[in-house]
């Protein structure tokens, strides 16, 4: 820290901790408790699980166009505009949706909800926190990353006792989470944030620094935008996260739904099994992300692609010589254990390779056109598996072409490499 500055906490970690909560509401009441609700809505609007996958794929489908522009908005103004934006929509819609009449209603919900779910959701964070911290860069972002996992454990369980009450129900469980939202999440938003540790005279991390080193070069050092798309690592990068993400999004949405009605889990049991894979993840977070200011990058992220998809294989068992759906409570517990630390790796190292493999020069760009296709892929990932069971009336077919995804994630992980820049052709 500067000298002179006053002593105590280093003030990053602050925004971290709101970073962490912000993104804990976000993108957990937005995706994972909508997905564990939707045994609920098909009970409620009388839909098909296709139906009621289209809630949250709107969400990821619409943020995913989205992306790029917000990423270019975010290098022009600031992160500040786009979080505190960003959190007035989402909380706005939040408010509502206990009050929702029809499906269609909450089509629409999730829609607006896309907007303010670009505007404060991962990407304007790991940019905020990239300029907060670089020697710890990956811890932090892993921690970003795991609020996500704790929110998918956390929040389904938290509201269960109102979700299953026959006097209470899904829509004030809903009810309880938009008013944490507003507590925990928009307050933080305006009172906590700060664009970067040098509009306090300071220097990433907290360590000593002099007068140049506290100097903000987060948009500086990295490559341009023209030189990453001419490079295979973006390519790669971007398809190998958006199969990731088609699967990662396939089974969190559907699962709940194979759980009950198929592998024949009674609802508390299959939010158990749910909230599983969701702490797993949050450990894979923060474990990968740690090992990663350890080690090479590219390599924690090909190690937590492989056990993402030694999850998904768990889900199947020959029977008679025919490929099969599992419905052994051992292999299910693994699979939620194993797929859960390979999504949380996964879903960080993304972030933290991008910024290694190419700066942050433009990281708001590059995050955003990664952001635009990993996005599509879990859109429809959610889209195409629960239309293929309402097809086929089984999950076999889905779930096979889960495991077919993250084995092309596995191919493409393989071959990112650094980009390198020669002197003066940024």
């Amino acid at each position: 820290m500067k000298a002179g500055a006053p002593a105590g906490l280093f003030p990053g970690w602050y925004i971290a901790a709101s970073c962490f909560a912000i993104y804990f509401f976000t993108n957990g009441m937005t995706l994972f408790v909508p997905q564990n609700l939707f045994p609920r809505f098909i009970e409620t609007f009388g839909a098909t699980a296709g139906e009621v996958s289209v809630t949250t794929s709107l969400s990821l489908g619409l943020a995913a166009l989205l992306a790029p522009a917000v990423g270019a908005i975010v290098d022009r103004i600031g992160v500040l505009r786009a979080i505190r934006g960003g959190l007035l929509i989402m909380a706005a819609c939040f408010t509502r949706y206990p009050f929702a009449g029809s499906l269609t209603e909450l089509y629409w919900l999730h829609g607006l909800l896309a907007l303010g779910f670009v505007l404060s959701g991962l990407l304007v964070n790991v940019i905020l926190l990239s300029n907060w911290f670089r020697r710890l860069r990956g811890t932090v972002i892993g921690l970003l990353a795991s609020a996500s996992s704790l929110a998918g454990a956390v929040l389904p369980l938290a509201i269960a006792p109102l979700v299953t009450s026959e006097d209470w129900g899904w829509r004030w469980g809903m009810g309880a989470l938009a008013a944490g939202f507003w507590v925990c999440a928009v307050l933080p938003g305006f009172l906590v944030l700060r664009e970067s540790p040098a509009e306090l005279g300071l220097a990433p991390d907290g360590d000593s620094a002099g007068p140049a080193d506290i100097v903000d070069r987060s948009g500086r050092d990295g490559v341009s935008l023209r030189r990453a798309l001419r490079s295979r690592a973006l390519w790669c990068l971007a398809v190998g996260s958006a199969c990731l993400w088609y699967s990662i999004q396939s089974l969190n949405s559907q699962v709940t739904i194979f759980l009950e009605q198929e592998a024949g889990f009674a609802a508390a049991r299959a939010t158990l099994v749910f909230a599983t894979i969701f702490w797993c993840s949050f450990a894979g977070k923060f474990l990968f992300g740690a090992a990663s200011d350890r080690l090479p990058k590219r390599r924690v992220m090909l190690l937590s692609s492989l056990l993402l998809l030694a999850g998904c294989l768990l889900l199947f068992e020959t029977g008679g010589g025919r490929p099969a759906l599992t419905t052994a409570s051992q292999r299910i517990w693994a699979f939620a254990v194993i797929f859960g630390l390979g999504f949380g790796g996964s879903f960080t190292m993304i972030q933290l390779v991008a910024v290694e493999t190419f700066g942050q020069r433009a990281l708001g760009k590059i995050l955003g056109l990664v952001t635009l296709i990993d996005a599509l892929g879990a859109a429809a990932g959610t889209v195409i598996s629960g239309q293929l069971r309402s097809l086929s009336g089984s999950y076999l077919l889905p779930f096979g072409l889960v495991a077919l995804m993250a084995t092309v994630a596995v191919l493409n992980v393989l071959l990112i490499r650094p980009v390198t820049v020669p002197a003066g052709r940024q």
